[in-house]
């Protein structure tokens, strides 16, 4: 039998340290309980002693989830330990991943503490993790650049301490797959009692090498592998989920070891995390990008006509795509929308929550002929989740444009159930639409991301935007989708405007 391989999902932590990716604890809690029904082993929920935001958001996940195991990353100090164990305490499989620095520049920049010291502290924060739980991982920071000698010997005194799981990042996406395959390869062979343990990796993206990196170290013996979905993360991001499954199921001829991911949820996730965190993927993304399996060469689509395997690799389907994109029209009902929902892997929650959104889906049909599974994700994206409060709403809009003319805008807005109505000009529509926005609410808050995409083809496509505000270092997406663009603008600020109500001061390490 092969051995499995742990896929260790931090979609949750590190995903959301990308600028303008943080989340609500009710989004997490979406994400989360797609990364369950994806079957991923483990799900770091956050730090929880970055905020009390963070906190309560770890400890939501592990309230909820049952099958993977829930995570929370500290720091090898005794507060953000306590603080960690405390809000996994709900989960029915915890850990606790505390980390600290070990290379070189860390522990004498960063760190300002002798190698003794680093290991004294290590040996301490893995000991009380383990009165707390069973399952500890103790990650070496900059252990790309950290030097082999030191690793042997802080992992060998952690292993003692009672670590589980040593995980061995490249921090800065500096190593080369050769360089780091053969890292992990001597720490196996070199350090005492290595196989009482399992050995990760967790890789950033700075040199597009993370995936590459991650798969060498699996064959040079690693059996967990950290990743996000659709490699969101710090800077250049991390290894792709989608990719690192993927390469290790296709390539079962070169790897000693398979995952136990649902394949067919990879899409769906993928999705899920874009709308939420108003990250679009690529086109030619691998796995996930709408041209994943896409043939435009004549040749190409000659010799996929005559065996698929000529030039596609895997299946569309085997990862969640779709053919049958149009699903549902103005004449389907209530029964068929919650079907497709939940095969799409779209939570409804509420029966009341369920009328809202099919009232919505109507409205939506009767502007556009054809409903594709685009639409729903955006659709569904829309629904304010039951804790979430909407204290801004847009009730109406006239919107006015003229050559020669000045953009005009007339907003009716709700605000805590009070409707107001204000007007502004500006350079364009939807300048005008936002600054007669704020000229009410006043928010103080910088603009700084408007993108705007079609979710699906055709002129009567939905435009879905992604509006991102900055205040007080505080950074938050706000998406609408509407086939007005204009209208889709307005809901994506308000969303915006709304989330920024729930403000949180953050730490955002790295591994």
């Amino acid at each position: 039998m092969k051995d499995p391989l742990i896929i260790f999902d931090t979609t949750l932590r590190d995903g959301e340290q990308s600028p303008g990716a943080s989340m609500t604890k009710e989004e997490k809690l979406r994400i989360a309980r797609q990364l369950e029904r994806m079957r991923v082993d483990v799900i770091e929920a956050g730090f929880a002693a970055a905020s009390p935001g963070d906190f309560e958001a770890v400890r939501a996940v592990a309230e909820a989830i049952k099958e993977s195991t829930v995570c929370s990353l500290a720091r090898a100090n005794a507060a953000d330990i306590e603080r960690a164990a405390e809000a996994i305490r709900p989960a029915k499989r915890q850990r606790i991943h505390t980390f600290i620095a070990t290379s070189p520049i860390h522990m004498e920049k960063k760190l300002r503490m002798t190698p003794d010291e680093v290991v004294a502290q290590a040996v301490e924060a893995v000991r009380l993790a383990r009165r707390f739980t069973d399952d500890v991982e103790f990650s070496a920071e900059d252990a790309g650049r950290s030097e082999l000698d030191f690793l042997c010997r802080i992992f060998e005194a952690v292993i003692e301490a009672g670590a589980t799981t040593l995980n061995v990042p490249d921090t800065v996406g500096y190593t080369l797959p050769h360089e780091y395959a053969e890292k992990i390869r001597r720490l196996i062979e070199r350090v005492p009692n290595s196989d009482k343990v399992i050995w990760s990796v967790h890789c950033h993206n700075d040199l597009g090498l993370a995936v590459a990196n991650s798969l060498a170290a699996v064959l040079a013996g690693a059996r967990q592998v950290e990743c996000t979905i659709n490699g969101l993360g710090e800077r250049a991001g991390n290894a792709a989920l989608e990719e690192i499954v993927m390469a290790v199921r296709t390539r079962q001829d070169a790897f000693p070891c398979d995952t136990r991911i649902d394949t067919t949820q990879i899409v769906p996730t993928s999705k899920l995390v874009s709308t939420i965190t108003g990250f679009p993927v690529q086109p030619n993304k691998a796995i996930v990008g709408a041209n994943a399996f896409a043939h435009e060469s004549g040749i190409h689509q000659d010799g996929v006509l005559k065996h698929r395997e000529t030039y596609e690799i895997m299946r569309a389907e085997d990862v969640g795509w779709t053919a049958n994109k149009i699903v549902l029209g103005k004449h389907s009902g209530r029964r068929a929308f919650r079907a497709r929902l939940e095969e799409l892997g779209i939570e409804i929650g509420s029966e009341e929550q369920l009328n809202q959104a099919f009232a919505r889906f109507k409205e939506l049909a009767d502007k556009k002929h054809e409903i594709f599974d685009e639409d729903l994700f955006a659709l569904m994206a829309e629904e304010p989740a039951p804790n979430e409060a909407e204290r801004i709403r847009l009730v109406s809009a006239v919107i006015h444009s003229e050559t020669g003319e000045a953009p005009h805008a007339k907003l009716t807005l709700a605000i805590d159930g009070k409707e107001y109505v204000i007007e502004s000009d500006g350079s364009g529509p939807v300048d005008a639409a936002f600054k007669a926005i704020e000229a009410l609410v006043h928010s103080g808050a910088e603009l700084v991301l408007y993108s705007v995409n079609a979710i699906t083809q055709g002129t009567d496509a939905q435009g879905e935007v992604t509006v991102r505000l900055s205040k007080g270092g505080r950074i938050v997406n706000g998406l609408g989708a509407d086939t007005d663009i204009i209208v889709a603008s307005i809901k994506a600020y308000l969303n915006a405007l709304n989330k920024l109500s729930h403000d949180a001061v953050r730490i955002n390490p790295q591994l």
